[in-house]
């Protein structure tokens, strides 16, 4: 680990004499330190997460836990915010879209919130785990045909695997029809690239999903949201399903990413499990690595320093997972003690299938390219400059084209993970073989478009 950051070679006049800025370049090249300097300060450390926009961070991995678990003291209500609330919080702030409230679990407490988490989790109950590891590995073996067997043997991973993989598994999960779910992945893509109206496309796209399942209910995550006995109204179930897609696909992205770095990486050691990179991912690079704003409801000491009521408290919890203190007896936790997925009554509802698609997304990419390897060594690569999430940039990697087919839909390859079957929502029998580079790759319509149509060999 580099070390902290000395104040005195800080620049005179630099925001960090004041509070520590937590984005732009140096902040992206090395959060490490800058963990590290907050450290000092204590269990938490005053930060500002977006030009101007102060906040409290929690770095110490016992206090976010005291935090998270604790929500008779800390609330997750973003209407409480003294800042925003007094004008002072810059009206274009790109931490605005992060902390403002919408009504969802996430941003809900009592009762609210315990109905809405409720008609979530017991949703995502339903997902068959079989049938979730089936359409990852379709979605997988589709995104491969495009790039798997093209002569220059090299891929972008972020980008032509990491990034729509995830997105193909949620639109097929919350049953979209094509040409919708080609609007669902352009809209939750243009949010995260700041593409100027991506909020209106992804609303306008699950509004209407919401519709024809209202008209034609179907055996999908969105009906199960409608038919919970919670009976939300139709502007809840979209803001639950925003909540999922956002708070999904990123992160896994995220952890694909990272997790096939590492596991393709010049320190891995040969034989261990792929489970073991995406478990090592979670801890040292949190893929939502300082979120989950919370509100004191009355002053709170913590480690020293007081938490103003209704200012906003954030966990690192990319710092907290490398919580030094933690280091002595880490071998001792379980390998899911880390903060990434959250904890306390906010904790995320889908962590066990979340971990069984990024686990089943590097297994099919080793599967099928079996001697990908990386164009650059792993301390090289690039991560994106945000304090929100901690996602590498590009993964360059390189491989020997394939000389067969893509796995013909619902078969097995020799060598896969597991076995391939029909992916969850598609018609039954629809699937056969389909060479890449053929008609799919030329069907008309959006990325879920072309992938519907190659699922039934078109």
């Amino acid at each position: 680990m580099q070390q902290p950051l000395d104040p005195q070679e800080i620049p005179p006049g630099c925001p960090a004499h004041e509070n520590v800025p937590l984005y732009g370049p140096s902040f992206g090249a090395d959060p490490d330190s800058h963990y590290a300097h907050l450290r000092s300060f204590g269990m938490s450390a005053p930060v500002d997460i977006a030009p101007d926009v102060e906040v409290e961070l929690v770095t110490s991995y016992d206090a976010a836990l005291y935090v998270l678990q604790n929500p008779a003291s800390f609330v997750r209500d973003s209407r409480r915010w003294n800042a925003l609330n007094e004008g002072r919080v810059p009206a274009d702030s790109p931490a605005l879209p992060m902390m403002s409230y919408r009504p969802n679990a996430l941003f809900s407490d009592g009762a609210a919130h315990a109905r809405l988490r409720q008609a979530v989790t017991d949703s995502l109950s339903t997902v068959n785990e079989l049938q979730l590891v089936r359409q990852t590995q379709q979605s997988a073996d589709y995104l491969i045909s495009r790039f798997g067997s093209e002569p220059r043997g090299q891929a972008e991973l972020m980008s032509e695997y990491a990034q729509p993989l995830p997105l193909l598994v949620f639109s097929d999960l919350f049953g979209c029809p094509p040409e919708i779910g080609d609007r669902v992945i352009a809209g939750i893509s243009g949010i995260f690239e700041g593409t100027p109206g991506a909020d209106e496309v992804l609303g306008g796209a699950l509004t209407e999903l919401i519709a024809l399942k209202r008209r034609r209910p179907a055996d999908d995550l969105t009906t199960r949201l409608m038919e919970h006995q919670a009976q939300l109204s139709d502007e809840e179930v979209l803001h639950q399903l925003v909540t999922l897609l956002s708070g999904g696909t990123a992160p896994l992205t995220a952890t694909i990413g990272s997790s096939s770095a590492l596991y393709l990486g010049e320190e891995w050691q040969t034989g261990l499990p792929v489970e073991d990179a995406v478990a090592q991912s979670l801890w040292n690079y949190a893929p939502i690595a300082n979120y989950a704003a919370h509100y004191p409801v009355h002053d709170v000491e913590l480690g020293g320093r007081t938490l103003r009521a209704n200012d906003p408290v954030l966990i690192s919890f990319a710092a907290a997972n490398t919580d030094p203190k933690l280091t002595e007896h880490r071998r001792q936790l379980s390998a899911k003690a880390h903060l990434a997925f959250g904890a306390g009554p906010h904790a995320c509802p889908a962590k066990d299938p979340a971990f069984m698609i990024a686990v089943t997304a590097v297994e099919t990419l080793l599967n099928r390219l079996p001697d990908i390897e990386m164009r650059v060594p792993f301390r090289t690569l690039a991560w994106a400059p945000s304090p929100w999430s901690r996602s590498l940039v590009t993964l360059p990697v390189r491989f020997s084209p394939r000389t067969q087919p893509a796995p013909a839909p619902g078969h097995t390859q020799p060598g896969a993970a597991s076995q391939q079957g029909p992916s969850a929502g598609q018609p039954s029998g629809s699937h056969g073989s389909q060479p890449q580079g053929s008609a799919a790759q030329q069907h008309k319509g959006g990325l879920f478009s072309r992938f519907l149509a190659w699922t039934r060999g078109e």
